[in-house]
């Protein structure tokens, strides 16, 4: 996907509860140090710290692994990133970021759709079904949107953007029907899909990814709706051996962020080269999607696994009109606080998608 040289993002409070408080960090890496040297002297290496999600066995930590390599490369080594996910707490990624904590990070919108309900679009119901969908949206009009929100209240820049895999949903006890929803305590990471939950007489709890294994081991929880690849990853289906994919919210996305401040204190043909190489990232992570989806899936049924889909007339049930809407009036509500038509906002994402 083309994208724009000069791209901007947003961070701030997340919707989940829990997680490490973040800790105060100065800018304080080789880059800060430049930055306070007269300009005739200054040295032209730039040491970025980089804060990421503890996610291991991820699509996400694929690809936010690829950032140093890739930007070290396309820079001759003048520009060096290094990872850290204890650094911050996953609440905190975003805010981190517009604070000047850490120069960069790899965030996720949905963790910020209760501050502004553009950074969910994607997670209402029925309304993107699968990354061509969400893509295709991307290019429309949202990943623009959302770029301009990230630069005008987190004070970020756009690198790149890109998705976990698709979501599926982890249960200690099958749930192939809209009856077998209610009563259920299930792990949600947004409001949007916790509003439908509630609706259709499910308990949502918002858990950091730390948590959930304790929660599922003690049943505290009954299941958990999460990435196919991270799910997987961490072998949930011990834990929760009934692995559904239910369409609900089913595209998480991420996307790669640098502090605005310390973007533009990079000379010019330096963020030429890194941007042109996150473009490349992006392709990849939007392209190459279902490649790890699929694999991610195959390593669970040579395993043991029965990978259920849920028939179309089921999913319409789940997300009739009567449920679905509580999650977009959620939408609206918030939208109205923010000075937005939300109902326009979400009109425009149907008439992009054909809907």
């Amino acid at each position: 996907m083309t994208r724009k040289l000069d791209k901007a993002g947003s961070g701030g409070s997340a919707w989940l509860i829990g997680g490490v408080a973040a800790r105060s960090v100065a800018f304080g890496f080789a880059f800060s140090a430049v930055l306070a040297l007269p300009s005739q002297t200054v040295a032209q290496d730039f040491d970025l710290t980089m804060g990421v999600l503890a996610s291991p066995n991820s699509l996400y930590t694929a690809m936010m692994e690829q950032v140093p390599e890739r930007v070290s490369k396309a820079t001759d080594g003048k520009v060096q990133v290094t990872l850290n996910d204890s650094l911050v707490g996953g609440t905190q990624i975003t805010a981190a970021v517009r604070d000047g904590r850490v120069p960069m990070s790899g965030a996720l919108h949905t963790y910020l759709a209760g501050d502004d309900p553009r950074m969910g679009l994607f997670n209402l119901p029925g309304l993107v079904n699968n990354m061509a969908e969400y893509t295709y949206l991307c290019e429309a009009f949202w990943c623009e949107d959302v770029e301009r929100l990230w630069e005008e209240n987190w004070n970020a820049v756009v690198l790149a953007e890109g998705a976990w895999c698709s979501q599926a949903l982890f249960s200690k006890e099958p749930i192939r029907t809209l009856e077998d929803f209610r009563g259920k305590v299930l792990r949600v990471h947004n409001p949007q899909t916790a509003a439908l939950m509630e609706a259709i007489g499910a308990e949502p709890a918002p858990l950091p990814l730390s948590e959930i294994p304790p929660a599922l081991e003690r049943g505290v929880i009954d299941g958990v709706f999460t990435s196919t690849c991270y799910g997987n990853g961490q072998e949930y289906w011990r834990l929760a051996e009934n692995v559904q994919n239910w369409q609900i919210g089913p595209i998480t996305g991420w996307v790669v962020i640098i502090n605005k401040d310390a973007w533009e204190s990079i000379p010019e043909n330096l963020r030429t080269a890194i941007q042109a190489e996150m473009d490349d990232l992006e392709h990849e992570a939007l392209y190459n999607f279902y490649d790890y989806v699929n694999a991610a899936v195959a390593e669970m049924e040579a395993a043991g696994i029965e990978y259920w889909t849920a028939p179309q007339s089921e999913v319409n049930r789940v997300t009739a009109p009567e449920y679905a809407e509580a999650a977009y009036q959620s939408f609206y509500d918030r939208a109205r606080e923010l000075g937005f038509d939300g109902e326009a906002y979400v009109e425009r994402a149907r008439a992009a998608l054909g809907k």
